[in-house]
């Protein structure tokens, strides 16, 4: 049976391939998850017309993440917090502060999953976090984390 692939299918083929397959694999396996559609004259250009749309797409939303991690590369965050002893802050800086922090100072929203932190912030410094954007696009910023003052109450 020849099927033209619509995803990357691993170790067998690779999205807008035309390829023939088993009978029984093709017919129970590829098309009922639509993996794959039956080969046929005006199904091929059909797919190959979405697939070429689907490139252009890609690209141009790689396009759009590249410009937005040349305006987030270097830029420099800084989040006030209450300390202790030793510069150890109460609590801790996460990455939903870091994005609410990146997103009041820029205007720009970014997705806490997106921010990479290892362990949340607990010391007073500065420190490079990186923010991955997508598989290969990844900025960093600076996050500065500094003593909040404190308000003078007058009775």
């Amino acid at each position: 049976m020849k099927v033209i692939f619509l995803e990357d299918v691993p170790n067998v083929a690779r999205a807008g391939e035309l390829k023939e397959v088993a009978d029984g694999y093709g017919r129970n396996f590829l098309i009922p998850r639509k993996l794959a559609l039956l080969a046929k004259p005006g199904t091929i250009n059909t797919v190959g017309r979405q697939l070429e749309l689907k490139a252009r797409s890609q690209a141009q939303t790689e396009a759009e993440l590249l410009e937005l991690a040349n305006h987030l590369n270097g830029r420099e965050v800084i989040l006030e917090a209450r300390t202790g002893d030793k510069d150890r802050l109460y609590g801790s800086i996460t990455t939903a502060d870091i994005a609410a922090a990146l997103e009041s100072a820029s205007g720009l929203a970014i997705d806490k999953r997106k921010i990479e932190l290892d362990e949340p912030i607990r010391q007073l410094g500065s420190y490079e976090v990186a923010i991955r954007l997508a598989k290969d696009i990844v900025p960093q910023i600076r996050v500065t984390v500094s003593e909040k003052a404190l308000k003078k109450e007058t009775d």
